[in-house]
């Protein structure tokens, strides 16, 4: 049986859709929502910071999103009659648009303030704003309330990957997005604000300045950067996982005590492009990775999962899907914390030897 995408509408308007596993036991139809909602936050407004030309989101609705409740009124569990969640049924993966997001409601043509377009957003002036138009969702892997992605089922991790395809697919097609961003924080040592595992997508109104930067370091270097990478790291001594289709390794030049990159052999602009057998073997390999960090020490490991895609309308023939897995944990019991180089210079020290943390990455994933 094939993966299943089964869409709704809460009942506040929002879009809910349930993607059932190939080897699901659960029924086509789906509770409706009953909950008594009130009406959804104003989309927030954007500002410029002036002195990097860099957009700010004030989403002051997000200071009232749930904070580490305890389970039995855990938010993305399926409802209960005493826990009225934001999923009416039970599920296998689902995703809905976050109540309290920094980016939407409204779209470009429903915001008489939105981007006008690219060179609207570089332009630089004092005091300008546009309005935060967007979406921001959530992605549930699981409805248990505890686990991680490095715990599920190999049918659900592929479950999960088709749904990072589709609503790529998806929200790059809605009016003024310009990038689509699938991430996963983990751990309260990164600051999640739920325990149940999940991630987020976010499709901004603009290109990151991550992404710009990237895009910058391509015009310099020339289209080939991402396949010059691979082809220097597939054979050297940073390589944690190596698989037909993807390959992954410690950068040569990682910021972060646990870093790890993954790249696609061939060149693949977002989840969208990735063949069946691709999308396959990803979600083994990416499952492999998170569980060697789940046993490099005694706890599990805080990290950010950053699914870096081209973006919409700019450099989707150089740049490539590229995942980067970071984690501030250097030692079993010490953290990485930015301060004032990283943080107020972007400036960074890395305080581990790359080459020496993908041997024990890759000692851990091969024990995991």
């Amino acid at each position: 049986m094939p993966i299943e995408i089964r869409p709704t509408v809460l009942a506040d308007g929002r879009e809910l859709i349930y993607f059932d596993d190939a080897d699901t036991a659960l029924p086509p139809s789906r509770k409706p929502d009953t909950r008594p909602l009130d009406p959804r936050p104003e989309t927030a407004t954007m500002r410029q910071d002036v002195l990097t030309g860099e957009w700010v989101s004030i989403a002051a609705s997000r200071q009232n999103r749930a904070f580490l409740p305890p389970a039995e009124f855990d938010p993305l569990a399926p409802a209960s009659e005493t826990n009225p969640s934001e999923i009416p049924d039970l599920y296998d993966v689902a995703v809905f648009e976050n109540r309290s997001p920094s980016f939407g409601p409204l779209l470009a043509p429903e915001a008489p303030d939105a981007p006008h377009d690219l060179a609207d957003l570089a332009s630089i002036g004092l005091g300008r704003t546009r309005t935060s138009v967007g979406r921001c969702e959530v992605v549930c892997f699981s409805p248990e309330t505890h686990g991680s992605f490095a715990s599920l089922s190999e049918s659900r991790a592929r479950t999960v990957v088709e749904a990072w395809a589709q609503r790529t697919e998806a929200l790059s097609a809605l009016p003024g997005i310009q990038e689509v961003f699938p991430f996963e924080n983990r751990g309260e040592a990164i600051g999640v604000t739920l325990h149940h595992p999940h991630g987020q997508i976010y499709a901004y109104p603009y290109v990151t300045p991550r992404t710009a930067n990237l895009l910058r370091s391509i015009e310099t270097y020339g289209p080939t950067l991402f396949a010059d990478v691979l082809e220097h790291e597939r054979t050297g001594p940073r390589v944690v996982l190596a698989g037909e289709h993807f390959t992954a390794f410690v950068p040569f030049a990682a910021r972060w005590p646990i870093e790890i990159h993954l790249l696609p052999h061939r060149h693949v602009p977002d989840f969208a492009a990735l063949s069946g057998d691709e999308r396959d073997e990803l979600a083994v390999m990416y499952r492999r990775i998170l569980r060697g960090l789940d046993v490099l020490y005694d706890d599990p490991t805080p990290y950010i999962s950053a699914w870096h895609q081209a973006p919409v309308n700019a450099g989707r023939d150089v740049v490539r899907l590229n995942l980067q897995i970071t984690s501030p944990r250097r030692a079993a019991d010490k953290l990485k914390f930015l301060a004032g180089s990283e943080a107020a210079m972007g400036a960074w020290i890395g305080d581990l030897v790359p080459e020496t943390q993908a041997e024990r990455i890759r000692e851990a994933i091969d024990r995991a």
